[in-house]
Formats: structure tokens, sequence, C-alpha cells
């Protein structure tokens, strides 16, 4: 069975056509992971188990001729900050050693609902905190397409899974470039949509104003599919929008633009392209661009303010959001429970969240909790949300002269392992061109569209206004068709 960039859409055609069972695909996807995790580090928790059970459930309907989603059958995982009843979920930090999930996060309930068959849990950074996989306290995940490279972060279990046929297609979240990030460097799809679009309710927050659940894919067809089953209004999250259940998939093969007389106009930043960003990844970007150009778009350069001045207000808003998140955990109602007798309850909290936390959440709540503090609150929080405000203007202006904004992922192409050494900003200088768009909530995706001189993937970001994954599907939709091959 050859699993090599798989699609759903494929695998559902040959599970119709009854070419192997859902049992025999996930076998086969298992026997991947037991010998290659080792390896890679990818996943934290193989639930074998459960994904033959629902690997069985599927086929039963089979046999019956009954209708089955397209999502039946088909192997995924969860990044492991995802809530799934029964299974550990440590959000890679040792500090949820012991934590079984009593419950299931709403966008995984959703996959399941569908039948999906559910591999694992995948390795990230501890609590999402990072953008290498190096921070995770169970050991780093290494990129499947160059072992002495770092997959990105946080989510870099659930790109890698994708790309080291481990997974069909995989869930993880993004706070600022958790999902786009791993996708770029990689070498995959990562799609997420618009803040809201997806429910928070089940998955270990972060940044609660940020956090953003996505899908990795080995097509844009499939981010879409996914997306169709895990979207929508949840009474459960107070930030969850009430629309309707989207239609991607079914609008995806639309025209470009259904437009007359009006080019599609795709923005171009000035600010993405300067010399902080790597030569060759500015030009396969450029290269793109060029191409658009030559199906009928109109390439507009637009200017945006400096992307410093969103890492400088990501940096402050999501630390200070981490500090009140992790407060929660106190080793007591929440977190492991250290086995090390103390005179009081006090000291045992204190014994607890000093010998869990790693050395990455503790600088991050700190900070966080300084940013929040009183005298400091209004220098610091209070200015980071004005200036957030801005942010979000910039794009709405932005948004008046062009359809859609185009540019590099990440600056640079996948680093080697052992870059965050010393580095305590690397995750915020990693992702500076992927926080402008999360800080606003805007709906993106990230695409592979070609390998630097060293075999290296590069990707290329799409983002638009809320609400617009339908125009940046199909905009994907048209690179990976006509473009890509």
């Amino acid at each position: 069975m050859d699993l090599t960039k798989a699609t759903i859409t494929k695998l559902n055609k040959d599970l119709l056509a009854l070419k192997y069972s859902a049992v025999e695909l996930a076998q086969n996807y298992l026997a991947n992971i037991k010998a290659n995790n080792s390896k890679y580090n990818i996943f934290l928790e193989i639930t074998e188990e459960k994904a033959l059970a629902a690997a069985k459930a599927v086929d039963a309907k089979l046999a019956k001729n009954e209708d089955i989603s397209k999502l039946a059958g088909i192997p995924t995982s969860f990044k492991d900050n995802y809530n799934w009843v029964d299974t550990h979920t440590t959000a890679a930090s040792k500090i949820l050693t012991d934590y079984i999930s009593p419950y299931t996060a709403t966008v995984a309930q959703r996959l399941l609902d569908d039948n999906a068959v559910v591999l694992g849990k995948t390795n990230m950074d501890a609590f999402a905190h990072g953008s290498s996989t190096e921070t995770s306290d169970f050991g780093a995940t290494k990129n499947p397409l160059d072992v002495t490279r770092v997959p990105g972060g946080s989510s870099g279990g659930a790109a890698a899974a994708v790309v080291a046929e481990m997974s069909t297609y995989a869930m993880g979240s993004e706070t600022a470039g958790s999902v786009r990030g791993p996708a770029a460097w990689c070498g995959t799809y990562g799609f997420v949509p618009s803040f809201g679009m997806n429910s928070r309710f089940g998955i270990v927050a972060m940044g609660s104003s940020l956090d953003r659940p996505g899908v990795f894919a080995n097509s844009v067809e499939d981010c879409a599919i996914v997306t169709d089953s895990t979207a929508g209004h949840d009474s459960q999250d107070a930030t969850s929008v009430r629309l309707n259940r989207t239609e991607y998939t079914i609008n995806l093969k639309a025209e470009f633009t259904k437009r007359t007389g009006d080019k599609f106009k795709l923005g171009l930043p000035r600010e993405f392209l300067d010399d902080r960003i790597d030569a060759e990844v500015r030009a396969a970007v450029l290269k793109v661009a060029k191409e658009y150009e030559q199906l009928g778009a109109e390439i507009v350069e637009i200017d945006l303010l400096d992307p410093k001045y969103s890492m400088a207000v990501y940096t402050i808003i999501c630390r200070s959001e981490v500090s009140s998140n992790l407060a929660r955990i106190d080793g007591i109602r929440y977190g492991h429970y250290s086995e090390i007798l103390a005179e009081s309850v006090i000291d045992q909290i204190a014994l607890n969240r000093g010998e869990g936390f790693g050395n990455e959440a503790k600088l991050r709540s700190m900070s966080g909790s300084y940013a929040l503090s009183t005298g400091y609150y209004d220098a610091y929080y209070k200015k980071a949300q004005q200036v957030r405000t801005l942010i979000i203007e910039d794009f709405a202006q932005a948004f008046k002269q062009v359809d859609l904004i185009i540019g590099p992922t990440m600056p640079t192409v996948a680093p080697k392992i052992g870059v965050t050494a010393n580095n305590p900003l690397f995750g915020e200088l990693a992702d500076i061109l992927t926080e402008p768009s999360a800080l606003a909530g805007l709906p993106c995706i990230s695409m592979p569209i070609e390998l630097d001189s060293a075999g290296l993937p590069i990707g290329m970001q799409i983002f638009g206004p809320q609400f617009s994954e339908q125009a940046i599907l199909n905009l994907a939709y048209m690179f990976e068709q006509k473009l890509a091959k």
C-alpha cells in the first residue's frame, strides 16, 4: 500500500471501491509509526486499540453498503494539546504526565463523529511555547526531510506525522505561526480558518485571544474536507462565531474569480520581502507572484505596518495570557501531584509547579506576569492591545486595495536542531511574518512552493480578511492544480 503523499480523497475512493479495508489501512500506518517513531519522535501516545476499533466500525458500514463520510476510515492524529477522553493529554509537559482526559475537545469530537481513525497524539513544544518542537519535555521532534533540522513548532509533531506518512492528515493548533511554520519547514499544507471558526473548547490554552485549531494535509482539498467537518458554532466556546457549517469542499473547484471586468488583486507586502528574509525564499515567492499574474491576477505591492511591531505586541499579549492560563496548573486540582512530602499544602504546590514546568514555561509566565502587574499593566499590556487594534485597522485598509495577501511563511528554511539554545525570543523572531495576521485572527494557509538549493522546502502563505476562507482555499487550489505541476 503506497502511502506517499496520500490524500483523503484518494483513500476514500479506495475504501469505497473495497481495494482494501479500513483496518488494513490503519494497520499500514500503525506499522510505519512503530518502525520509524524512534527515529523522528513524532508520537507521544499511540492509540492502536481505539484506532482499530474505529476502523472496524467503518468496515462494518461498508459491508452493509451504508453511506460514509469522506473522513470515515481515514487515519489522522491529534496534537497533544487536544483533549480526547481516556487518553493522555500532556501538552508535551511532564507536569501533565498523569493527566487522563475526562472529555473530548469539540474539534476532535466532530472528526470522531465523522468516523475518523485516530492513531494517537503528536509531540509539540511544551504548552505550545516554541517554534521548533525543541521545548518538549519528551524530546525534540526531528524533521523527516532532514533529521538534523527542526520541523517547526509548536505543532511540529503534527506536520512531521503527515510528511513521514504516519498520518493522512493531522490536527494542530496555531497561536502565532504554529501551523503555518511547521507546514512551511516540513513541506506540506497547513490551513487555519478565522479566529472563532474552529472551537477552542477542549484544547489546552496558550493565548486565549489567539489560539486557533488548524489542519496539516497533503492537498488543499484535504484541508477543505477537514475544515468542513470541524468548523461551525460551538456553544461551549464563548469566542465561537455564530456561522453555519461550511461547504468549502463543494465550492473549492469554482472559478478563480467570478468577477467580470475586474482582475483579482493580490497584495505583496514590501515589508515581507526585505533583507530580513532569506534571498532564496524571496525569489521563490516573487516567482509564484509572477505566475499568478500570468494566470490573470493583478499583483499590487502594498505597505503594511512593519512586522517588528506585531512581534512586540504578540510577545506581550501572548505571554500575559500564558501566565494567566498556566496559573490553573497548581499540581493539586490539575497537573502532576508530586510524591515528595511537604510540610504544608502551599509547600506541596510550590514543589509540584517547580519540578513540573520547563524553563520556557517559567520564562513566559514570569514575563507575562510582569506585564500584567500593578504599575506595568498600562505601560505594557494595555499599550500592546492598543497597538493590536492599529494592526487590525492596518489590515482593514489594505483589504480595501486588494482581495488577498501573499508572502513568505517563514523568513528562512528549516534551521538546524539546537537553534533555540540561548535564544529566548527564537519563536517570536521565527514567526515574525505570521504574527501580524494571527493578531488580527485572519484565515491563512501555507503551501509548499519550491525547494531551495539545499533541497529544503519553502512555504508561501496566503491570508485574507476574516471569513475569506473560500477565496484563500480557491487561490491555493489554483496554485496546486496549475502551477505546482
